[in-house]
C-alpha cells in the first residue's frame, strides 16, 4: 500500500490540527483534524478491498522466428457482484507496459485488450503479470497488485534454408563404417523383452545364460548423428552492437538452420551449449525443444567452458558428425575443437563476425567464415560433403 502525496499532506495536517486543537482546547481544530484522519483511514479500507478479478491470456503465436509478427489477447473479467471495480490497470510485456481499460469494470463484465509482442530481439519475452491498481476516490492511497501469471513468447533465431544435411560417416559398435549404404542395420546392446517384441530378435545363448528372455537392439548406421556445439561465452564473442553481440545471434542462427533441416530430414541431432548445465547434464533441458533453448541462450562470462565441453565429447562420442559455432574470440580455441577428429569422423567450425578470415588449415579444421547466419547457409553446400 502507498499513500500518495496528498494523502501524507492529509495525514500531516490531520496530526497537527488534533495537536494543536487539544493544546490549546480549540475545538473546531480537533474536529478538523479528526475529519481529515478519518478520511485517510477511509481511503486506506477502500484500497485494500481486493476485486475479484479473473485474467486470461491468449498469445498468438507464442512461438516466433525474430521479426515475425505475435500479438497477445488479454481479457480481464469481474467476478464479483457487488459493485463496479472502480481500477487502474497496466500490462507488462518485456521492458514495456500497455494500458488495460478497466475502469468502472461492472460485476460479470469483461474487457479485452490486444497488442503486438515485440519480436525484433531473439530471446523469451515475458508478459505479465497484469498490474491492477486501486485508487481512493480522493486520490489518497493507491495500492497495486499482480493479477494472473507471466506468459512468455519464444521469439526463435531466424532459419535460413539449407540445401543439404552433412552425410558424415556412420559408426557402429563394430566398427567405424564410411559411406554405408540405406538401411544398413548393426547390434547396438542387448535388452529384457518385453510383450509384443518380435522373437526372432530374441538372443537365446544369452537367454540360457541369464534365465530370462534378452533381446537384441539395432542401429541404422547410415543415418549420421549430428553435433552442434554452440559457443555461448562472452569472451568468444567480444564484439557489441547496442548491448548485442551481432556474432552471437549469427551463430544462433547457423545452430537453429542445422537443427531444422536435420529434423526435416528426419536425422537425429543434439543441440549443446558450451557453458551450460546441459553440457554436464543433458536431461536437464529435455522438456524444451533445440529452437526454444535456443532463444533462452545467454553469453557466459567462463571463459574455460570448451575444455569442458570437449573433453566430455571426447568421452562420450555423441555423434558422427560435429559443428561448432563460435564467434571471433573463440578462433583462440580451436585447437582443443581440433583435438576431437579422431572421435568425430566429420568436423566444421563456423566463425562469425571476424574482421579477417581465419587462417586455412587452423588446427586441420574446416573453416567457415560468415558474417551472419545467411552468409552461412548460403556457403553450406560447398563444405557440406567433408
Amino acid at each position: 500500500m502507498g499513500i500518495t502525496a496528498r494523502g501524507v499532506g492529509l495525514l500531516v495536517a490531520a496530526v497537527l490540527l488534533l495537536g494543536v486543537g487539544f493544546r490549546f482546547a480549540y475545538p473546531e481544530l480537533t474536529l478538523l483534524g479528526a475529519a481529515a484522519g478519518a478520511a485517510v483511514g477511509y481511503a486506506a479500507l477502500v484500497a485494500v478491498w481486493r476485486p475479484r478479478l479473473t485474467v486470461t491470456r491468449r498469445a498468438d503465436p507464442d512461438r516466433v522466428a525474430r521479426g515475425e509478427p505475435a500479438s497477445m489477447t488479454l481479457t480481464v473479467r469481474n467476478t464479483g457482484r457487488l459493485r463496479p471495480a472502480n481500477l487502474l490497470a497496466e500490462d507488462r510485456c518485456g521492458e514495456r507496459t500497455v494500458p488495460v481499460p478497466v475502469l468502472r469494470l461492472r460485476p460479470g463484465r469483461d474487457t479485452e485488450v490486444r497488442y503486438d509482442v515485440p519480436t525484433d530481439r531473439r530471446g523469451v519475452v515475458p508478459v505479465g503479470p497484469l498490474r491492477v491498481t486501486r485508487r481512493d476516490p480522493l486520490g489518497l492511497v493507491a495500492l497495486a497488485r499482480p493479477y494472473g501469471a507471466t506468459v512468455p513468447v519464444w521469439v526463435h533465431p531466424r532459419i535460413h534454408p539449407l540445401t543439404a544435411v552433412p552425410t558424415g560417416a556412420g559408426r557402429s559398435l563394430d566398427g567405424r563404417v564410411d559411406g554405408v549404404p540405406h538401411g544398413s542395420i548393426t547390434f547396438d546392446s542387448l535388452r529384457e523383452y518385453v510383450v509384443g517384441d518380435e522373437l526372432r530378435r530374441v538372443h537365446w545363448r544369452t537367454s540360457a545364460r541369464v534365465g530370462e528372455l534378452m533381446v537384441r537392439e539395432n542401429v541404422d548406421t547410415s543415418l549420421p548423428r549430428l553435433v552442434v556445439l554452440l559457443d555461448n561465452r562472452a569472451a568468444a564473442h567480444p564484439q557489441r552492437v547496442g548491448g548485442v553481440a551481432e556474432s552471437f545471434e549469427s551463430a544462433c542462427e547457423a545452430a537453429a538452420s542445422v537443427v531444422t533441416a536435420a529434423h526435416r530430414a528426419d536425422l537425429p541431432v543434439l543441440l549443446l551449449l558450451v557453458a551450460a548445465e546441459p553440457i554436464d547434464a543433458p536431461d536437464a533441458d529435455a522438456a524444451l525443444g533445440p529452437l526454444d533453448r535456443l532463444a533462452a541462450a545467454d553469453l557466459s562470462g567462463d571463459a574455460d567452458a570448451v575444455r569442458a565441453a570437449t573433453t566430455r565429447l571426447r568421452r562420450d562420442r555423441l555423434g558422427d558428425t560435429l559443428i561448432f559455432l563460435t564467434g571471433p574470440g573463440g578462433r583462440d580455441e580451436l585447437g582443443h575443437v581440433g583435438a576431437l577428429r579422431g572421435a568425430y569422423p566429420s568436423v566444421v567450425v563456423g566463425v562469425f563476425g571476424a574482421a579477417e578470415p581465419t587462417p586455412p588449415g587452423t588446427a586441420g579444421l574446416v573453416v567457415v567464415d560468415a558474417a551472419d547466419g545467411a552468409q552461412f547457409a548460403a556457403e553450406w553446400d560447398g563444405v557440406r560433403r567433408w
